[in-house]
């Protein structure tokens, strides 16, 4: 492990011993806290944050594990316990308490570094178990190409032929496609078809990120960097370390974040906020978006110099309306998931029942289909799904006899679409606004307003398309 720049807090009460483990550390360009008694390492711990700590258990004023039992670590300090001959008890009860890992004395000061690398990986897991939203996606995950995206999977094959040559220095990912098409799906069968499989795979929405606070959860802060940072806290940059990190709708994130992620990906290097010292991170980044980077990044409303970064290698993921018979196949495989759940027999799609899949527009892509065949299992009252909800078309209410196909009324005659092109995303949500505007927020009738379900508009909502 390189402990260049580490700063690590050393207690250990014997002078010529400290000394050396000193000079130790100091050889492999760690900064170095050093101090002989429990009161001063308390006293270290009030003012300073570290990346490692190495505590002898037996000190003049009171025992090491004192340390741990008083939560005076950050979260992410990783702390090594040393111990004396026939120790073990007390090695037993600093793991328990949180130590990464313990060296029984006298040991070879070459161990330090596995030490520590030891105690850093239980502070990695420590901040994956903390943001992680899905467990096992590995064997619950699986996507479905079929022919109309035989296309896209021979372009993931290629990237998975060069990242395994490559190894290392794995170039991003570009993800474009319509809301509910499966961007998500796609990054993690990158990721775990690649050669980081065994490796973190770490997820984050950034339109889910409040701006005051993206940055410190992309890169991390120091203790006191701002008014509720009572401890240092690593990113997500330094959690999916060796792994992958997944940034879904990147263009939420400001221009002063983008910059931190152009830097993050050309350097590899981020640092934390409130720190001024640079930390090497080895993750490939896959991002993804529900819009056009080139037009935005035209329009001034992405950063151009990351735009280019992240467009070497370019997936677009067609809409589920464009993929044909696809659509048929990807609702079996989806109801074969659907009819395990809840634990019932597979139903089969009756003939009118595959029209209206076929024929309905799908605005909701893949995550409104994965909707639609759960609520038939669950509500429908015959063996074979007719789906008469999707008729014409157009979805309908249960409650709601006329099956009426829309009207275009609304509409000023004579409009055409502009040559430049526009925002459907943006202009579904701008609708959306409108009718809650026009209902008071009555999401109900926003949703009787428009022609869809609560459902639809309560997802438009959260920030969590993908």
């Amino acid at each position: 492990m390189n402990l260049s720049g580490s700063e690590i807090l050393l207690v250990e009460d014997e002078p010529l011993l400290r000394k050396r483990l000193t000079a130790t550390l100091e050889h492999w360009e760690a900064d170095v806290v050093a101090v002989g008694s429990l009161e001063d390492a308390r006293r270290a711990l009030q003012d300073l944050s570290f990346d490692f700590a190495l505590i002898d258990i037996n000190l003049p004023d009171g025992l090491g594990l004192d340390l741990l039992r008083e939560n005076r670590f950050s979260p992410n300090t990783g702390v090594v316990i040393m111990t004396a001959e026939n120790g073990v008890k007390s090695a037993v009860e600093a793991m328990r308490l949180g130590a990464g890992d313990y060296l029984g004395k006298p040991f070879n000061h070459e161990e330090l570094p596995l030490a520590f690398e030891r105690s850093r990986q239980i502070k990695k897991s420590a901040r994956l178990r903390e943001h992680q939203q899905e467990a096992e996606s590995k064997n619950k995950d699986i996507f479905f190409f079929g022919q109309s995206l035989a296309t896209v999977k021979g372009q993931m094959e290629k990237i998975l032929l060069a990242d395994r040559r490559l190894k290392e220095g794995l170039p991003p990912v570009l993800i474009e496609g319509e809301t509910g098409t499966g961007k998500t799906s796609i990054a993690r069968w990158l990721h775990q078809e690649g050669p980081r499989r065994d490796q973190p795979l770490v997820e984050i929405n950034c339109s889910s990120l409040p701006e005051t606070l993206a940055e410190s959860e992309l890169f991390g802060h120091e203790k006191g960097a701002f008014t509720d940072a009572r401890s240092t806290r690593i990113g997500l940059f330094e959690a999916a370390d060796g792994g992958t990190l997944f940034l879904d709708e990147i263009p939420s994130l400001s221009a002063s974040i983008q910059a931190k992620v152009l830097t993050a990906l050309e350097d590899g290097k981020v640092r934390r906020v409130g720190g001024n010292r640079e930390i090497p991170i080895n993750v490939r980044l896959i991002a993804a978006t529900n819009k056009d980077l080139r037009n935005l990044a035209a329009e001034g409303e992405f950063r151009e110099d990351l735009y280019h970064r992240l467009d070497l290698l370019r997936l677009n993921i067609p809409p589920l309306r464009e993929r044909g018979l696809d659509i048929l196949k990807l609702s079996e495989q989806l109801l074969k998931g659907l009819a395990e759940r809840y634990r019932v027999e597979i139903p089969a799609i009756s003939k009118i029942g595959a029209e209206r899949l076929r024929h309905y527009p799908w605005p909701g892509n893949v995550r409104e289909l994965a909707h639609e065949l759960e609520r038939s299992i669950v509500l429908g009252d015959s063996d074979e799904l007719e789906l008469s909800r999707l008729e014409n078309g157009v979805e309908t209410s249960p409650n709601t006899e006329d099956k009426a196909a829309p009207t275009t009324g609304w509409m000023k005659d004579g409009w055409t679409l502009p040559e430049s092109g526009f925002s459907l995303d943006d202009t579904i949500d701008r609708l959306i606004a409108l009718a809650l505007a026009q209902t008071k927020g009555n999401v109900s009738s926003a949703a009787r307003l428009l022609g869809v379900k609560r459902d639809y508009i309560r997802y438009r909502l959260s920030g969590k398309r993908s």
